[in-house]
């Protein structure tokens, strides 16, 4: 369950393995620190890459939360006939000030397959009330594949796990327009944190699962 690291960019293999390892950076390295919605245990920034994602994950099945998954499951039921980026961040990805920003995203690397400039910004300027935790999507084509980098400016990362794996849809959703396989999922998030409130379940979780090699 280690991460692989290279040039600083931890690397694992799927999303339940990222989730633990997260959980773990934090935990180890936190300080106390205030949010929005009270005390948290805030870790220091991070940027890792997932391999693999789905809903069907065996750590996320077992450690979890059932009853947030279950529901991110009628939501997908709902959803399977629309297009791609419905959830919470839709409107933002395919209608921002008349903006499809998605589609948007597609003709720039088709007509520019080498470009760093097919990126998207989720924050309204000025005046935004509720900031998202996720502000802004990166994609780019390298080695033949679409690689797209999500930003969060926070996150409680107990609960990471029910964002990575609809961004893997937007991924594979853009992808699939450009008629490239998909690469992994990059994420940075620059205030990681738990909230202390979440700190038993957080400590029982990661006891479940113990680091590689520990006795």
């Amino acid at each position: 369950m280690q991460a692989r690291e290279d040039n600083g960019v931890r690397r694992w293999e799927t999303c339940g393995r990222a989730w633990i390892g997260v959980l773990r950076h934090v935990w180890a390295a936190g300080v106390a620190g205030m949010e929005d919605a009270g005390p948290i245990i805030e870790g220091p920034p991070l940027l890792f890459e997932i391999d693999s994602l789905s809903w069907e994950d065996p750590i996320l099945r077992e450690y979890g939360d059932r009853a947030r998954l279950a529901h991110r499951a009628r939501e997908r039921d709902r959803e399977r006939d629309r297009d791609a980026a419905a959830g919470r961040y839709g409107p933002r990805l395919r209608d921002i000030d008349g903006v499809d920003q998605l589609h948007w995203v597609v003709g720039l690397l088709r007509a520019r397959p080498w470009t760093t400039s097919a990126w998207i910004s989720l924050t309204l300027p000025g005046g935004d009330a509720a900031v998202p935790c996720l502000t802004a999507l990166s994609f780019r084509i390298r080695g033949y594949r679409l690689i797209m980098t999500g930003m969060f400016r926070s996150q409680d990362v107990f609960r990471g796990y029910l964002a990575y794996v609809p961004l893997r849809e937007v991924q594979l959703h853009v992808a699939g327009r450009l008629g490239l396989p998909a690469g992994p999922l990059r994420i940075f998030v620059d205030v990681p944190h738990v909230r202390v409130a979440d700190a038993e379940r957080v400590a029982a979780v990661l006891a479940a699962v113990p680091e590689p090699n520990a006795a």
